[in-house]
């Protein structure tokens, strides 16, 4: 037919026509919003994450320097996790357990249990209700306690941010071994850059089941906007310094 011309078809009316048409603006519209989105969380993430490493540069420092003098070892701790499409990276910490201290296996075990909905087997600490791998506490170094119940511990994971293995708000990152025990539903929060904080950190944290974490990621993964991120951003901070959900 000269010059490609295609008549309507007496099967489809104009309506339907201007459906199809305001559809795909709107997939479009949505595909630049998650593009700008993306682009304005990566910047956020760079500006802000070296900020707060200049601001805490000095306590970093003096918290390195505190591990090395409370027992022997390194001052950081690497392990390896899981982020956005099961990609591996190295994770840091500041250590807070005893250089010798293994607990993987134990470790596994609460994971497999936690995940999976054993909650009787995963609540270790029944008196303040948190999901935490049983320890009597003799792994955790003086110094570790401190740094866990604040969350200074989690100050080097800035880094992996400036890195783009994280962001600053996200699903935090799983081990490997955990990702195994997920159910298909959970996998969701593998389609995103995990992050330092989220939507369940400040509603639970170490409270909260397997199965409400993974509900909040979803709703914050569904539901994410600059916006979002910002106000679970300025929340994290009180709940944080009051140590809500902490061990």
């Amino acid at each position: 037919m000269a010059g490609g011309y295609m008549p309507l078809s007496p099967s489809h009316s104009t309506s339907e026509y201007i459906r199809s048409a305001a559809l795909l603006v709107s997939r479009e519209q949505g595909l630049l919003d998650a593009w700008l989105y993306e682009r304005l969380k990566r910047a956020l993430d760079i500006v802000l994450s070296c900020f707060l490493l200049l601001l805490f540069g000095p306590l970093m420092l003096l918290i390195a320097v505190i591990i090395k003098l409370d027992t022997p070892g390194p001052a950081l701790y690497v392990q390896r996790r899981v982020g956005k499409g099961r990609h591996v990276f190295r994770f840091h910490k500041f250590r807070s357990m005893f250089n010798d201290t293994d607990h993987t296996v134990a470790h596994r075990r609460f994971s497999k249990d936690y995940i999976n909905g054993n909650h009787s087997a995963a609540q270790s600490n029944h008196q303040n209700g948190l999901y935490k791998p049983p320890d009597n506490g003799s792994s955790i170094t003086p110094v570790g306690h401190w740094l866990r119940k604040y969350s200074l511990d989690e100050l080097p994971q800035l880094i992996n941010v400036i890195k783009g293995d994280m962001s600053l708000v996200g699903p935090r990152p799983s081990m490997d071994y955990e990702v195994e025990e997920y159910a298909d539903w959970h996998h969701t929060r593998l389609d995103v850059v995990p992050g330092i904080t989220g939507l369940a950190q400040i509603n639970g944290r170490s409270a909260l089941s397997f199965d409400d974490i993974v509900r909040f990621d979803i709703h914050h993964i569904e539901n994410r906007s600059l916006w979002m991120d910002l106000r679970i951003l300025l929340k994290t901070a009180p709940v944080v310094l009051l140590a809500h959900g902490a061990s």
